[in-house]
């Protein structure tokens, strides 16, 4: 098995270098719907859409060839809303072990048959959002009870020496003070743990955002605090700088020089292409979204954990490895 993990990170790598020289995206978001079981305070979506048109598992498949990319999402929504994400995912997924597939869920659907299902059809890591370390999170959230099951589900994963599930968080005005806690609970687990910027190009609700003198002290002592952490070691994702980078996006209003379009992309439940999550443009191919909207496209707005880590230069990303990275913390 280890030798079959060497050469699928070989094949990554190698899909990654060349979609450099063919223009293909690295990183393609699946949105497989847009129904959602929760109500979250920084996202546009919540609630059951009745008659929701949705691609099938093979068109969703056939998209994907088209575009080829390193890595795929699967999200929404709620993913495992999807009745058929099994078969999403076996139409994704090539012998070969490529791409990277990574499920981005709330994880209140998510059982241990669920998850082993997912994991024996090909996906690669469970992504788990964790917006505070306590049950602050299933306010936020608006489902009762939802730490509680996470507190108890994610243990029993991690416990039989599963090392793929991932936290994520979204820094925000309100949990920055948490940052520590958030990890230490993620270790607790016995997960990994990674860290993105709150935007408010979502929903326009900017009372989550950080900004002014006194937001940006605290965030700043919680930065250098996860910078020390994971230089000691302990189970962040996200590297130094892209740390920094975070709160350089907090304190400028923005990181310039994004690549959506061309470095990534999200297809909708229905099959257009858009820049992200944050951009509700629709296009028919990567083509007309690059030629309508990435060759002028100044926003830098965001600083989502895709784009992060598609920011860098051709020379960056091959002489630091980005690509294997890239698939580990996205």
């Amino acid at each position: 098995m280890e030798k079959v993990g060497r050469i699928n990170a070989v094949r990554l790598y190698l899909r990654g270098n060349l979609n450099f020289l063919t223009g293909r995206p690295l990183v393609v978001s699946f949105e497989v719907t847009s129904s959602c079981n929760a109500d979250c305070r920084h996202c546009d979506k919540g609630g059951i859409i009745t008659g929701e048109k949705h691609l099938s598992p093979d068109e969703i498949g056939a998209i994907y060839r088209k575009l080829k990319p390193v890595a795929v999402q699967l999200s929404g929504g709620e993913p495992l809303l999807r009745e058929d994400i099994i078969e999403i995912v076996r139409a994704i997924k090539e012998k070969g072990g490529i791409p990277y597939l990574i499920l981005v869920s709330n994880g209140q659907l998510l059982t241990k048959e669920k998850y082993l299902a997912l994991k024996e059809a090909g996906v690669d890591q469970v992504s788990l959002s964790l917006d505070y370390p306590d049950e602050r999170h299933d306010e936020f959230r608006k489902i009762p009870g939802l730490f509680a099951h996470l507190e108890e589900m994610v243990p029993q994963l991690t416990a039989e020496g599963n090392n793929d599930i991932a936290l994520n968080t979204a820094i925000s005005k309100e949990n920055m003070t948490s940052l520590r806690e958030i990890c230490d609970k993620a270790e607790e687990w016995g997960a990994q743990i990674s860290y993105s910027a709150y935007s408010s190009l979502r929903t326009g609700d900017t009372s989550l955002s950080i900004s002014g003198e006194e937001d940006l002290r605290t965030l700043r002592a919680a930065i250098d605090e996860l910078q020390e952490m994971k230089r000691a070691g302990r189970r962040i994702r996200n590297t130094p700088a892209i740390l920094e980078n975070t709160f350089g996006f907090f304190r400028d209003g923005g990181v310039p020089g994004c690549k959506a379009g061309y470095r990534f992309l999200l297809v909708t439940p229905e099959g257009y292409h858009r820049p992200c999550a944050h951009k509700r443009l629709k296009y028919g191919s990567q083509k007309e979204l690059i030629e309508n909207f990435s060759r002028d496209n100044n926003c830098g707005g965001c600083y989502v954990a895709i784009r992060s880590y598609c920011d860098k230069s051709y020379y960056d990303l091959t002489r630091e490895q980005i690509i294997a990275r890239l698939i580990h913390q996205t």
